[in-house]
């Protein structure tokens, strides 16, 4: 891939910053978090540590032993389950970080990633603790150009290596016909009538890959009813805004906390409003790249989770421009003349999750990861009942954010690769 893409390591890889003023720089290696540690709870040093091996042991067993392997049958859980007992993945990411540091700053700091995910830390499986060990294994990186360059990356490998590409060309319908393996899938788009494919491996959005494209599939309708009866993930209200100014002492990535975070989280995941209040995902890619906008200026993006839209009826149209403008005036805080600066704004709510990426109830991270919704218990990487449909992406095993979506993609390619009988990925 380096042919393709630079990626820029980016340290610290998130800066931490509470409301009353306590700051934690996450960096990548282990002397230089000590220090941060110690700064804020220097009895807590030898609890990380603890923790710390504790991450690294869920990382080998749940990221590189089973990460990228597909889970079909119930007795696959069955066969890993004894590992996931002594790991002691029933209880949450927050009350194991709590078991190996006293400090509530710091148990935040090391508790807050999965909402990465599209989890909450109260309720999220201790396997997520692998996440603090990936970054810690290698580290945090940023693709020179933004992420966009990234896909382009990708998509020039992607027809360097045969593929063909095909843009602006929206799937409206699949329907399956023959049996086993003299199964094709019709795809109507816009442009062609029922082209006849061999195999579908669907990225879009699960519930809407069984609802809607392929919704004249009886089969399919059994897996719809079933993923509207699971949690979903909440959702997320993203401003994209762009100064005319650069600010000093500005880290690529910085988590804002509010005055509350169980309570604040317990509203996202479970209440039925948006909250007042937030707690905030400041992401600055000029830091580490400055050519992503003009001589003098910085590019930004403010990241609030919300409930999804299947738990919150909120009125996004009504709401966006003000929930934005509180957002900014907090952020002034941290960014001193930020809206006097602003040239330019634009919102992304979860109606534009809902309606533009075609996620179920504008979910951002799609179905919740929780343990009684992970390996097995998430939907198939392979369709039971569909011969020839396959699904990556967040809402498959083993969820989303990139690592996971990657890993997703590896454990459907060896299904793919066993059912047609080519080299393996």
């Amino acid at each position: 891939m380096d042919d393709y893409v630079e990626l820029m390591p980016v340290n610290p890889m998130y800066r931490l910053q509470w409301h009353d003023g306590a700051s934690f720089d996450y960096v990548s290696d282990e002397a230089g978090l000590i220090q941060q540690i110690k700064k804020l709870n220097p009895s807590d040093a030898s609890g990380y540590r603890r923790f710390a091996e504790y991450s690294k042991r869920v990382f080998h067993r749940g990221y590189e032993e089973l990460g990228a392997v597909p889970f079909l049958r119930f007795s696959d859980m069955v066969r890993v389950a004894p590992q996931l007992a002594q790991l002691r993945a029933d209880r949450s990411v927050y009350s194991t970080v709590s078991r190996f540091i006293k400090d509530e700053h710091l148990r935040q700091a090391f508790s807050f990633h999965p909402l990465l995910v599209g989890g909450n830390p109260y309720d999220t499986s201790a396997i997520y603790t692998l996440i603090h060990w990936i970054e810690r294994q290698w580290g945090v990186f940023f693709p020179r150009g933004g992420t966009g360059a990234l896909v382009g990356g990708l998509v020039n490998l992607f027809q360097d290596l045969g593929g063909e590409m095909r843009l602006d060309t929206p799937v409206r319908s699949i329907d399956v016909v023959g049996h086993q393996q003299q199964t094709k899938h019709l795809v109507t788009t816009d442009y062609k009538i029922a082209e006849p494919f061999d195999l579908v491996v669907s990225n879009a959005d699960v519930h809407h890959t069984y609802s809607k494209l392929y919704q004249r599939v009886e089969a399919a309708k059994t897996t719809t009813r079933r993923l509207e009866k699971m949690e979903w993930s909440m959702s997320l209200f993203v401003m994209y805004f762009g100064t005319r100014h650069r600010y000093e002492n500005l880290a690529h990535h910085t988590i804002l906390f509010g005055p509350r975070f169980k309570g604040l989280l317990n509203d996202i995941f479970k209440g039925s409003r948006l909250p007042e209040d937030f707690s905030l995902y400041l992401h600055a890619p000029t830091v580490t790249d400055p050519s992503l906008a003009p001589d003098g200026c910085e590019a930004f993006y403010v990241l609030s989770p919300v409930p999804h839209l299947g738990r919150a009826a909120v009125h996004w149209e009504s709401v966006a421009q003000s929930y934005g403008d509180a957002i900014l005036e907090s952020l002034e805080q941290h960014l001193p003349g930020l809206r006097e600066s602003i040239v330019t704004r634009r919102h992304f709510t979860p109606n534009n999750f809902r309606d533009e990426l075609n996620a179920y109830h504008g979910s951002a991270f799609s179905v919740a990861p929780k343990l009684s919704q992970s390996a097995y218990f998430r939907p198939h990487n392979r369709a039971d009942k569909i011969p020839g449909l396959y699904i990556v992406g967040g809402g498959t095993h083993p969820g989303a954010g990139v690592p996971g979506v990657i890993n997703t993609a590896k454990a459907t390619c060896g299904l793919v690769a066993q059912d047609f009988g080519v080299p393996a990925c």
